[in-house]
């Protein structure tokens, strides 16, 4: 039951994590509330000596150094992320026309089955990056592997009745075209790992903490230009890691402009 409950819980954070202004809100609330909570603690219950002063602010700037380290190596993965997804996006579409081309190769009746069905598998693949909502991805999902399947067999049953080099060819492009999604698929599961989040909100709590902690007066570039600052942080980090719900996405500008040649043909 433990094991159930904490799949449920990293679940319910995946889910938070693909909200970006979510995170945004949730992580200002949380680090004013640490401020205030710093401040609080210096003027009512242990006030910081003078002599405390410099190791504490020795303190504080580590912390906000390895903070500031923890969300530029965080950033760097949601961007290497972010780049892989327009890689394969484009690779994708590479794919898909180089097999189009290659079915000129294929008997004339086999060339006829598949062109169309690489067209609607082509259109699937557009939804694929367009669509946000979970259920209409659902059916996208199940139509794209419908579509896979009959594209494979058709190449395969080719292949079985003319094995040439030239119709290894054809099959070779049609594996790449599937294996291009499989890889696409895989990246856009592929995030930022919930335990580093967790780690780094950790980071940014204590290190609002220890700045309310050693602030000598209530001003607004401690208690609240910090917080701020570190949630947009925040929210660029989880916008560019969320694939279909950040405002930074990737458009399938190849797959669009190979869908709107192989249209135009007669």
């Amino acid at each position: 039951m433990s094991i159930l409950r904490a799949e449920e819980r990293g679940a319910n954070l995946s889910r938070l994590l693909n909200q970006p202004v979510v995170v945004f809100l949730f992580s200002l609330v949380a680090l004013w509330i640490a401020v205030q909570v710093g401040g609080f603690v210096s003027r009512k219950l242990r006030p910081v000596e003078d002599d405390e002063r410099d190791d504490l602010g020795l303190v504080v700037n580590s912390s906000l150094t390895l903070l500031a380290l923890i969300i530029g190596f965080i950033f760097s993965m949601a961007v290497s992320r972010y780049d892989q997804r327009k890689n394969y996006e484009e690779e994708e579409a590479n794919a898909i026309g180089t097999e189009y081309v290659r079915a000129d190769l294929l008997p004339a009746d086999v060339a006829a089955k598949v062109r169309p069905l690489l067209i609607q598998y082509l259109d699937q693949r557009m939804l694929f990056y367009t669509v946000r909502d979970r259920q209409r991805l659902a059916l996208i999902d199940n139509e794209t592997a419908k579509l896979e399947t009959q594209m494979w067999a058709v190449i395969q049953d080719a292949g079985k009745a003319q094995p040439t080099p030239v119709t290894a060819l054809a099959v070779s492009g049609m594996n790449d075209v599937l294996n291009r999604q499989g890889y696409t698929q895989a990246l856009w599961w592929n995030r930022i790992p919930v335990g580093a989040w967790i780690l780094l909100l950790t980071l940014a709590i204590c290190c609002c903490l220890l700045t309310g902690y050693g602030a000598r007066k209530r001003g607004i570039l401690q208690f609240t230009v910090l917080p701020f600052l570190v949630s947009m942080a925040f929210f660029l980090i989880a916008d560019i890691d969320s694939p279909r719900r950040g405002v930074i996405r990737v458009h399938p500008q190849n797959l669009i402009s190979l869908s709107q040649s192989l249209h135009a043909q007669p």
